[in-house]
């Protein structure tokens, strides 16, 4: 029997479930220490400025911007987790396929030894 080529393509169950793992992971990992910083910085800001009397008008843009910017740090995070995590679980999964594969071509090699040494 012939080898399992290494460059074997993914089929696309396998694919969807490590996207899938991927998407999970980085969600769980895209608010980090510095985004809760951050936010908790605008926080401070914003009651700083309506305790020093600076109108809603004016701390108001101030805190939508901040608001903003923890939403955009929080996605590109998101986005560069989840490329890096989506990579590392289709790897996993296609050594997995790797070691299922030769774990049944050790099977069958055994079961061929096995008849050539019966009909010797």
């Amino acid at each position: 029997m012939e080898k399992a080529v290494v460059g074997n393509p993914i089929n696309p169950e396998t694919e969807r479930a490590a996207a899938r793992r991927a998407r999970d992971k980085a969600n769980a990992a895209r608010w980090s220490l510095e985004v809760a910083v951050f936010l908790f910085a605008v926080l401070i800001i914003v009651i700083i400025l309506l305790f020093e009397g600076f109108g809603v008008e004016f701390v108001g843009p101030i805190a939508l911007v901040g608001l903003s910017l923890v939403w955009f740090i929080g996605r590109r995070q998101g986005k560069q987790l989840y490329q890096r995590f989506y990579e590392e679980e289709l790897e996993a999964l296609k050594q997995t396929q790797r070691d299922i594969t030769a774990v049944e071509e050790t099977i069958e090699e055994q079961v061929q030894k096995a008849f050539r040494q019966r009909w010797k």
